[in-house]
């Protein structure tokens, strides 16, 4: 059965364009999510906060003799 100029017209046109929106509205919900995030976490320096506490709580520990536990 073979295709006609209608299919191969949505094949070619109409569904590379759906993906493409879908895509363009998945980059965007993730930036809004993420700044979002980076809000909530007081400005985007959660993570590093976050870091630089692990590594000072192993600092203590090491410290203490306690990092083998």
């Amino acid at each position: 059965m073979p295709f006609d100029v209608t299919q191969w017209w949505i094949i070619d046109i109409v569904l590379p364009a759906i993906l493409l929106i879908v895509l363009i509205w998945l980059v965007m919900r993730r930036r809004s999510n993420r700044s979002e995030s980076e809000l909530s976490q007081g400005g985007g320096d959660g993570t590093e906060a976050a870091t630089r506490d692990l590594y000072r709580e192993e600092e203590e520990r090491r410290r203490d003799g306690t990092d083998q536990l």
